[in-house]
């Protein structure tokens, strides 16, 4: 048998110069779960009408096997429908659960530009921190005012290398 040339749509569509059709965002989250609630509520309902179905006409002695193989292709379609769901639900909440931000050596969350953490004070980074020559607390070295109290800090000479 000889094999049909298949093209995908999004590869014929660039060959023929025509522009790809847009995607469309995904429904919310909070949406596609109650979309699943309802469809896992209709399939439980299918499938115990499907069951007294059979059992209906096995007393019947009136056994229809194309009305069971439609009934069954339904409950099919619905658990296809299930699965996209599940991979829609899985796809859109794993990088929220990937995405947790940084963290201090404690376990506390670090704001995005803070030099020290707000939970036990350790500088974040590789960035020197110095102490407030008034107040005593800690600041970046970089910084011209104290954040504690405000006083202008003086520019500190670098510390020369020792010669060997």
């Amino acid at each position: 048998m000889a094999r049909l040339p298949f093209r995908s749509r999004r590869r014929a569509a660039a060959a023929d110069g025509a522009p790809a059709a847009p995607r469309r965002p995904l429904p919310p989250a909070a949406q596609l779960r109650r979309e699943r609630r309802a469809l896992l509520r209709l399939r439980e309902e299918r499938i115990r009408d499907l069951g007294g179905l059979v059992l209906e006409m096995h007393r019947q002695e009136a056994f229809r096997e194309e009305l069971v193989y439609e009934r069954c292709a339904d409950l099919a379609a619905l658990e296809d429908r299930l699965s996209e769901l599940d991979a829609i639900l899985s796809a859109s909440s794993a990088p929220r659960r990937s995405s947790r931000g940084a963290r201090c050596e404690c376990g506390a969350p670090l704001l995005w530009g803070s030099h020290f953490c707000a939970n036990c004070g350790r500088t974040v980074g590789d960035a020197p921190a110095v102490a407030c020559t008034s107040c005593g607390a800690g600041m970046p070295a970089e910084a011209r005012f104290c954040a504690a109290c405000g006083h202008p800090v003086e520019p500190t000479q670098a510390p020369e290398p020792a010669a060997s």
